[in-house]
């Protein structure tokens, strides 16, 4: 019997889930057949259908059949995915080898195009294999000259040149137009390097009277020369092109792209080819120095590539604010409460990874660009340096960071360059023009100070946000630095707000007064923002190291220019879908913390949170002023030796009280014996038990003696239980409370029903009290032993102790999910509602944790308090460590709310930014069109290139529209981004 089996999914089992994927456990079905036949059908994306077979026997276990499954599932995913091809395999390998030979065309006798020629010659570049004779092949490939050429020698096919049967290409004419005066290439030894390999050319250059120069005859016909006089070498703008896009996403050297070349040509070095590597690495610098200029529209502008001023040639970030570009005429004379959304973000950040070693100077191998992209003019810098650079570095007071007190130590024998120093957009992870230099030993003030004004001199904004991992340090005589800064590069820091922060990453490693004052979580109108964008992109362009250290300092600087403008370009591209992704996870978790904190401010009372909201208010209202109380940081003093001493005191007097007293000595407490052995400690523990359990059995065996006068059937239930077996312990008996009966032998008034619910929700309130107490002790107590103790006998004495508070905490748990199960045992007789609201299902991993203490995964940012620390009453608690407890984490939960509260503004306003600059920028491409006086084909093609750029940016800009329409404001209009303007020629 034959049929198809369901399946339940079940994630990961054995050797599957070793491999991560799902599989899927058969539901074996009932039968009594002697054996079936089930079969098993398994896909997986980009794959059919794969089906086994299995055969069951009336003896074969479940265990069995799902160890069967398993073993399907788990080759169906691996080696079945394969399973079509290797059973194909002499087959594919077979017509491989058949093209080896001549295939289709082994008989014919004649040219297959001239009917006369004998056809020995085929094109493996062209469709189809067809051979024809010397001439032929010669004169159909007048068009395709590139392509690769191989004779049949009657056993074999072996390669041979064009330029060998005969074929020379004619510049300067159309195809097939001979030239009277033709010049041949510098005797006549032309190389020119292809996507499919290095190819020897044939080669005449025009000679007439009108001719352009070779240079120019070689680029009209997409070759880009090696050298400007009698070039001998050069490359297809498909193979530079193809090379520029490869070195961004692979990062692959130029010595590793062109030897690949070099072995699709011969790859046995039975006949190589000059070497032309150097000429390559030449060609690819002066392609990607182009392409640059041509971005930017420097040979539209009048002034031409001569009048590029500094930085004019970088991507700038479309989503900060641009003066003139995508923000309001009357920006800067918005209400104080809006100007903030004009703000702009900036982290400054090093990487030593992008070292030089010492080869080559700037006067051999000076930059293309001075200055143009994102690099600062290296004359000016290096003299700025020279001037100021000996001056003694300022000496941190925060967590000795190294960046700062080792700036003049970091190795820099026979480097050049120690690393770099970038100055990025802080929100869009984008490099700003002028705003990257070399460093030269460490990352001292001087440099970064000169990368940081050089940066921001090209920005014109009201309000700076500042994201350095030193800020702390770094900020505080700025201003006296800034003196010795070139006049252009000073900034008006009087007339403008400027704040410094430290990335959210790097914070925690700061002193605890720097964790509050340089937060961005606790900071006002900076939203979401991390500052750790810098940080991002190292991992982009740090595999480019390895080539650009041996690379001279001009040559590395436009590399590393190019890959720093082709990071802009995707990020720019790609804003659509990040913006887009920021702004839905900040409308969600906006919600979530506003609702977290709204749960928590109920909790409070009112006249408390007023003052603790003022708090909060004052300081942000005056970030820079230390007089102001830093409502983030706790008021109590730091946790003594006699303070935890005292909590625990207080603690077992209560107990004592309670009649629950731990005591092991009339005269000395617990609390005095946290220093003693493990040894005394075990028998503590073991006459704790023998007295407890004792003292507990004499009270159960008193209850239930009352219990059988008001609920016989939990008297009959216990007869029961006791037929089959009596607990060894007091502690396993079960009682038999009225809310663990069930419905149908409930044989008590509904008294003491109601007796027995207002009990379960006093006990589980003390239980919720207890864990509270418990996990503030455990927090006292991990304090204490940081700071006091030392030495192994001791830290395992107190981890003891600390053992002992955790149990405390998971017992109180555990009469907390007791109380909790017997209300909701107790709630549909007594027909109560809304109770579980307060009292929720405790979970010992998300639920049972300390104020500050996030979930897994969770930042500051993100985090949330657990829900004991919110219900009702919670601020009733007197002790004054809670109160200092719960205001800091009251103006957290705040801050989180309001930060992600900004973010959805900040990002609303970003996206209008993005397209109203997009449209700008479509607008500026529209007039560069006609700027310059251009005739015939280079006027069109001028303005065939700015047309299609301006296009560009309304596409993209229309494609955003689309993606953001809801979160868009409909009152922010946008021109038309599809329409092209009237914009007359200028002159």
């Amino acid at each position: 019997m034959s049929q198809h089996l369901s399946f339940t999914k079940l994630k990961g089992r054995g050797a599957a889930k070793r491999k991560k994927v799902n599989i899927y456990t058969p539901q074996l079905p009932n039968t009594s057949s002697v054996h079936e036949t089930y079969t098993f059908v398994s896909r997986k994306q980009g794959f059919r259908a794969h089906r086994s077979h299995v055969t069951v026997k009336s003896s074969t276990s479940s265990i069995q059949f799902i160890e069967a499954m398993d073993s399907i599932m788990t080759d169906s995913h691996t080696n079945h995915d394969f399973s079509d091809f290797t059973a194909k395999r002499d087959t594919f390998l077979l017509e491989l080898l058949r093209h080896d030979g001549r295939g289709d065309y082994m008989n014919p006798c004649v040219c297959g195009s001239c009917h006369f020629g004998l056809p020995e010659y085929r094109c493996i570049d062209c469709f189809s294999g067809e051979l024809f004779c010397s001439a032929c092949i010669v004169s159909l490939h007048a068009r395709n000259p590139l392509h690769q050429i191989q004779k049949w020698t009657g056993s074999s096919f072996a390669a041979l040149s064009l330029k060998r049967l005969g074929l020379r290409l004619q510049l300067g004419h159309p195809i097939g137009v001979e030239c009277l005066l033709p010049q041949q290439a510098f005797n006549d030894d032309f190389t020119l390097i292809h996507t499919n390999g290095i190819h020897e050319i044939g080669l005449d250059y025009c000679g007439c009277d009108t001719a352009q120069t070779h240079t120019t005859q070689l680029l009209r016909v997409a070759w880009f020369p090696a050298t400007i006089s009698e070039p001998r070498t050069a490359a297809t703008f498909q193979i530079l092109e193809q090379y520029h896009l490869l070195s961004f996403e692979s990062k692959a050297s130029g010595y590793e792209f062109y030897h690949a070349i070099a072995r699709l040509t011969d790859n046995t070095g039975l006949h190589p080819h000059k070497n032309r590597y150097v000429a390559f690495l030449r060609m690819v610098r002066e392609w990607r120095h182009l392409k640059m200029l041509k971005r930017a529209g420097r040979r539209h502008d009048t002034t031409g590539v001569e009048g590029t001023k500094e930085g004019e040639c970088a991507v700038v970030c479309p989503a900060c604010p641009q003066a003139g570009k995508n923000l309001p005429d009357d920006w800067q004379d918005a209400p104080d409460d809006k100007q903030w959304l004009y703000s702009l973000f900036v982290a400054i950040d090093t990487n030593f990874r992008l070292k030089r070693h010492a080869i080559s100077k700037d006067g051999t191998d000076p930059g293309l660009s001075r200055g143009w992209a994102y690099f600062v003019e290296e004359m000016a810098y290096k003299s700025h340096l020279q001037q100021y650079s000996g001056k003694p570095q300022e000496k941190s007071t925060c967590s000795s960071h190294n960046a700062v007190n080792m700036a003049n130590t970091k190795a820099s024998q026979g480097l050049a360059a120690t690393g770099i120093g970038t100055i990025d957009c802080a929100r869009h992870n984008m490099k700003l023009p002028n705003g990257v230099g070399d460093l030269q030993k460490g990352e001292r003030y001087t440099n970064m100070d000169y990368l940081f004004f050089s940066a921001l001199s090209q920005q014109h904004v009201d309000v700076l946000n500042i994201s350095y991992d030193i800020a702390c340090q770094w900020h505080k005589h700025i201003w006296q630095r800034m003196s010795t800064m070139p006049a252009h590069l000073r900034l008006d820091h009087a007339s403008k707000l400027v704040r410094f922060f430290v990335p959210k990453f790097h914070l925690p490693a700061h002193i605890l007064k720097c964790q509050s004052m340089f937060s961005f979580n606790f900071s006002k109108n900076v939203g979401r923002t991390d500052g750790e964008a810098p940080e991002r992109g190292w991992s982009n362009i740090n595999p480019v190291a390895s080539s650009t250290k041996e690379m001279g300092p001009g040559s590395r600087r436009d590399t590393l220019d190019d890959h720093f403008g082709d990071w802009n370009w995707k990020k720019l591209v790609g804003l659509g879908a990040t913006l887009l992704r920021k702004m839905n996870e900040a409308n969600e978790e906006h919600e979530a913390h506003a609702n977290a904190f709204e749960e928590l401010n109920g909790a409070l009372k009112p006249e408390t949170t007023t003052g603790w909201r003022a708090g909060v208010e004052l300081w942000e209202e005056n970030p820079n002023d230390a007089s102001v109380p830093n409502p983030f940081e706790m008021k109590v003093a730091t946790i003594t030796q006699a303070a935890v001493r005292l909590k625990l005191v207080e603690i077992e007097a209560r107990q004592l009280r309670e009649g629950n007293d731990m005591l092991l000595h009339i005269d000395v407490s617990p609390s005095v014996f946290i220093a003693t052995g493990i040894d005394l400690e075990s028998e503590q523990q073991k006459t704790i038990l023998v007295r407890q359990r004792n003292a507990l059995q004499r009270k159960v065996d008193a209850w239930k003696g009352v219990q059988l006068l008001y609920t016989p059937a939990a008297q009959f239930l216990s007869s029961r239980m006791e037929t089959i077996g009596i607990p060894d312990n007091p502690e396993d008996i079960k009682l038999f409370l009225p809310s663990s009966l069930t419905a149908d032998t409930i044989s008590c008034s509904p008294h003491l029903l109601t007796i027995e619910w207002e009990l379960q929700i006093a006990q589980a309130g003390d239980a919720l009290d207890d864990i509270r107490q418990s996990l503030r002790l455990r927090d006292y107590m991990y304090t204490f032993k940081r700071n006091w103790i030392h030495g192994q006998s001791a830290n395992t004495r107190a981890q003891n102790a600390l053992g002992r508070v955790e149990a405390r905490a998971a017992a109180a748990a555990d009469r907390y999910r007791a109380a909790h199960t017997a209300l909701s045992s107790l709630a549909p007789v007594l027909n109560k509602v809304g109770w579980n609201v307060k009292l929720r299902s405790l979970n010992n991993k998300d639920d049972v944790r300390r104020m500050t203490v996030p979930r897994k995964g969770e930042s500051e940012g993100r985090r949330q308090l657990s829900w004991i620390w919110v219900v009702e009453g919670v601020g009733d608690d007197e002790d004054e460590v809670v109160q200092d407890g719960l205001r800091v984490e009251w103006c957290k939960a705040h801050a989180r709310m309001m930060r992600w509260k900004e973010e959805i503004e900040l990002l609303r306003e970003e996206m209008h930014r993005v397209l109203q600059f997009l449209q700008w920028h479509a607008l500026w491409w529209d007039n560069m069109a006609h700027l310059r006086t251009l005739v015939g084909a280079e006027r069109e093609g001028v303005v065939a290139y700015a047309t299609r750029q301006a296009q560009i940016c309304r596409d993209l800009g229309a494609k955003f529209e689309v993606l953001w329409a809801q979160h868009v404001s409909s009152s922010f209009h946008l021109p038309d981004l599809h329409t092209t303007p009237e914009i007359q020629p200028v002159h």
